[in-house]
């Protein structure tokens, strides 16, 4: 599994500095380094081992250590902008819009950064209005189109995610061809969904 988090772009100085004031925009598609995603998920798909960078969320800075991924006959990519970019976004062979309501989205978000990441409240609230909320209905929401199949609540549908998994397991037993894996998941896109959380 890897997280588009991983591969945030190394900040100027100037960047950092208005990072640690909660002033850096971290959820528009220039954050990241789109580049290195693409190059990294090339290297997957050919069948190569990968160093995937380290990303210290207190700090805003990449480490020096990486993660070391070996091929895989399934590999999960996701974050918040993981359908923004055709190129890299053309390289999935499933697309999963993950749904979740607004205010579930906030609370999540709140509980990790005061308790994994170091921030006060007030930082993360003025963050949430000022960059996240609005870069997701601008960059995020969008790409909700580009999804195969919508899941609506999140981690608590587990029928849906059931059905998800047994799907793959098929693909990879050689139980459906293509033509027959692409009806099913269009048939699953219609799923309703209310509110939408991050690609996958």
């Amino acid at each position: 599994m890897l997280s588009q988090d991983s591969f945030y772009r190394v900040l100027t100085a100037d960047q950092k500095a208005k990072a640690l004031k909660g002033q850096f925009n971290f959820d528009h598609p220039d954050a990241f380094d789109n580049d290195l995603i693409l190059k990294t998920l090339q290297e997957i798909m050919e069948g190569r081992t990968v160093e995937i960078p380290v990303y210290d969320f207190v700090s805003h800075s990449r480490k020096k250590e990486t993660v070391t991924v070996y091929p895989a006959d399934v590999v999960l990519f996701e974050g918040i902008l993981a359908f923004y970019v055709q190129h890299i976004r053309d390289m999935f062979q499933l697309k999963l819009f993950v749904d979740t309501d607004a205010d579930t989205r906030l609370s999540r978000r709140v509980l990790r950064d005061i308790g994994e990441r170091g921030r006060d409240l007030e930082q993360v609230l003025s963050q949430y209005i000022t960059f996240v909320k609005p870069a997701f209905e601008e960059f995020c929401l969008p790409t909700k189109k580009y999804a195969d199949v919508i899941i609506p609540r999140g981690v608590d549908n587990l029928v849906a995610i059931n059905l998800i998994v047994q799907h793959i397991q098929d693909i990879l037993n050689g139980g459906l061809t293509k033509r027959q894996s692409s009806t099913y998941l269009n048939g699953c896109s219609k799923i309703p969904s209310d509110s939408s959380s991050r690609p996958h």
